[in-house]
């Protein structure tokens, strides 16, 4: 007999999260269907697909339910999160909006699933979509990959209209799942050494995004001059060029040198 048939098929659950418009439907369709729909047509509620995959040699039988990602479908996506194995969270590398979200959608999920301890038996890939569109880009892979690292998901730079990405995600996925089933639900979290933490990147996109020095330094106008100084400390032992690799760390600094100068020139 065959020896894949000698192993029990695993059956699990799957769930698309995101905000609207992030191409979530068409990632799934690009997989499972070999296609791209270039008409984007809005998610209503939940979509709900069945595939069947072999992984580490096992056969794994896929519950796949798209999540519809605007807000009013709340109501009808929150029944969904319970007895989750994995979930894709995608964002759109052209829509910063969907990528500071991320955060709010594992909220949701927390809540919904109610026991802190289940978020720990969910294989997560965050899935950095749109990637072909270059020109239009607004969040940095390395934006991605730390947010992605800080947490321990696998992170996948992906493009539902080319393909590029897509099966080395699904093939991680299904590998990650099957994993998590022969260690009896335990999942591996992802720790990969970046050279830089997501602290850093975060302290270089307030710096490189803000609109006026106080926000670049994070004070309120007026602030003083202790205040000014204690502010730009914290923010150059994270971002000195000489003791950290951060992408873009160089021009943020010399961002947060010229925002104290001249805050400290105007008092």
């Amino acid at each position: 007999m065959d020896k894949i048939r000698l192993k029990k098929t695993i059956r699990v659950k799957v769930i698309s999260m995101g905000n609207a418009e992030t191409g979530k439907s068409c990632i799934i369709k690009r997989y499972c269907e070999k296609r791209f729909v270039s008409k984007y047509l809005s998610t209503i509620g939940i979509d709900y697909g069945v595939t069947k995959v072999l992984a580490k040699d096992r056969e794994v039988k896929v519950n796949i339910f798209d999540m519809a990602g605007h807000p009013i479908f709340y109501e009808v996506r929150n029944e969904f999160y319970k007895d989750t194995q994995g979930a894709l969270l995608v964002f759109d590398v052209t829509n910063r909006a969907s990528f500071d979200a991320l955060d709010s959608w594992l909220a949701e999920m927390k809540q919904e699933i109610g026991d802190p301890s289940e978020m720990e038996k969910v294989v997560f890939c965050l899935c950095a979509n749109k990637v072909d569109r270059t020109s239009q880009r607004a969040v940095e892979e390395y934006e991605g990959h730390a947010w992605a690292n800080s947490k321990g998901f696998h992170y996948f730079e992906t493009s539902a209209a080319s393909g590029d990405g897509i099966s080395e995600l699904f093939e991680k996925l299904f590998q990650g799942l099957v994993t998590a089933y022969e260690n009896g639900g335990k999942v591996e979290r992802i720790n990969t050494t970046l050279g830089y933490t997501k602290e850093q990147i975060d302290a270089i996109q307030r710096l490189k995004s803000g609109t006026d020095d106080w926000k670049r330094l994070g004070l309120l106008p007026g602030a003083n001059k202790d205040e000014i100084n204690k502010a730009y400390r914290k923010y150059a032992v994270l971002l000195h060029p000489d003791k950290n690799i951060a992408p873009g760390s160089e021009e943020a600094f010399k961002i947060l040198v010229s925002a104290r100068t001249n805050l400290l020139k105007n008092r």
